[in-house]
């Protein structure tokens, strides 16, 4: 009996299914991004059209600029502090989470709430909050300092805002990564005599490295691009102390109307968050070979 080879007619009706999502993606995604390549090398109007081409030199001001230089280490240190605060936060609140007790399911709705609240809206309320006369911060510790004006707090303030409106995802992350560490582990660890700090330092965080991983990454990406408290709550003042990249590219665009060099800080920013994102994979992947 022969057998016949039967060729399969490649069937393109899955893919006409992603015809809509590429179309959107090229559209709001992929051209406003090669335009915006393409815009970094142009002088433009006051519209942003490009008027003269500039070739590099849009790049080559930008890091002989001494404010785009500071607007790099304003956004470093802006990071670190919404890092430390924002994973604090929520890793502290998903182990107070973690053990059932009265009252949990209270208290982990008020840890996630951040997570549904507009950055703009809850600007507004700290900006009520942070006041040097009137705010609430300064009638509880008793003090009288301007935390939005002063150059030693303006930073870290806004840090600790960002950090917190993070913690709520945090909070969600680490509480679902907790929840899926095996107990036989833990039951484990008890009978080799362990205690409550020995098994979270070798069963809860190792369990839980690889969700931690992920939220580092995250909340990297979102500090670079935190913009709105920033906008209302000291728009890169005082001075330039809270100056980050994503707020001097507006400036530059929106204020000064310089749209070539806002184009080119735009890439620089996407080549550092892709740099170090790249970095980051690198070496959690090393570590899960090692």
């Amino acid at each position: 009996m022969a057998s016949h080879s039967v060729k399969r007619k490649p069937r393109i009706e899955p893919y006409l299914y992603l015809v809509p999502a590429g179309i959107i993606l090229l559209i709001f995604t992929y051209w406003p991004f090669f335009r915006t390549i393409y815009r970094s090398f142009f002088i433009t109007d006051n519209r942003g059209v490009e008027k003269v081409f500039y070739g590099v030199k849009n790049y080559t001001d930008l890091f002989s600029s001494s404010s785009f230089q500071n607007s790099i280490w304003v956004t470093v240190q802006f990071v670190v502090l919404v890092l430390l605060v924002g994973m604090s936060i929520g890793f502290i609140t998903a182990l107070l989470c973690s053990k059932a007790f009265p009252g949990l399911q209270v208290f982990s709705t008020i840890y996630a709430l951040p997570m549904a609240i507009a950055s703009s809206g809850i600007a507004m309320v700290f900006k009520i909050m942070l006041n040097q006369q009137t705010g609430a911060l300064n009638q509880i510790l008793g003090t009288d300092i301007n935390w939005l004006v002063d150059p030693q707090y303006a930073l870290f303030s806004l840090a600790f805002i960002t950090g917190w409106l993070n913690s709520g995802l945090n909070f969600l992350y680490f509480s679902a990564a907790l929840a899926n560490v095996d107990e036989s582990l833990y039951e484990s660890a008890s009978v080799d005599g362990a205690d409550a700090w020995n098994k979270f330092l070798y069963v809860t965080l190792p369990s839980i490295r690889n969700i931690t991983f992920y939220v580092f990454v995250i909340n990297i990406i979102g500090a670079f691009q935190s913009f709105a408290q920033i906008r209302i709550l000291t728009a890169g003042g005082p001075g330039e102390s809270t100056n980050v990249i994503v707020h001097d590219i507006y400036r530059n665009a929106f204020q000064n109307f310089r749209y070539g060099l806002a184009s080119a800080e735009s890439i620089i920013l996407f080549v550092i968050i892709a740099v170090l994102t790249a970095i980051m994979f690198t070496i959690q992947a090393r570590g899960v070979r090692s």
